[in-house]
């Protein structure tokens, strides 16, 4: 009787864990859906992990060449330098350039680009800044990290405004 019992309760126990467990198991398989990372968190390269994240075609920061020793160059860091690659990501999407990703001008302030898979990934402007033809820099002379400006408007104060792309909840 006692036997019994025990295998009764034993049998109970497995079974309410298996009914725990299934949805967690069941939720990490992988979909067939191409836009199954959609749902995941955000990968951020700007931390120190960068280097053991996969690389998803994010377009490589170059200098900016051509620039004679007569031009005058403005740096862009910050909020203005992530503002400068923005505009020109969406320069280039409305030229019909469809090889580069696609940034986004987030909720909390930021850009970012989604992958292959749908997954989000944050862009971040190169710790040394940009440099941008002054004239061209102009545009950005109120943001926040223009030539070393640590004031001035930031991203969080573009989202919102009219004409400006904002991605899928981020």
């Amino acid at each position: 009787m006692i036997k019994k019992s025990w295998l009764r309760s034993r049998a109970i126990n497995l079974l309410a864990i298996s009914v725990l467990v299934a949805p967690i198991v069941a939720g990490c398989g992988s979909g067939s859906d191409k836009r199954s990372g959609a749902n995941m968190p955000p990968v951020d390269e700007s931390s120190g992990r960068a280097a053991q994240t996969m690389d998803y075609g994010a377009p490589p920061q170059q200098p900016k060449h051509g620039l004679s020793t007569g031009q005058k160059v403005a740096i862009l860091a910050g909020a203005a330098a992530l503002y400068y690659m923005y505009k020109k990501n969406k320069a280039k999407h409305e030229q019909g350039d469809a090889n580069a990703p696609q940034y986004y001008l987030s909720k909390n302030g930021r850009v970012y680009y989604r992958d292959a898979s749908g997954r989000a990934h944050w862009v971040t402007p190169p710790q040394q800044g940009i440099q941008v033809p002054a004239d061209e820099a102009a545009q950005y002379r109120d943001m926040q990290g223009y030539n070393g400006n640590q004031g001035g408007r930031s991203l969080l104060d573009m989202v919102g405004s009219s004409g400006y792309e904002t991605g899928n909840g981020y």
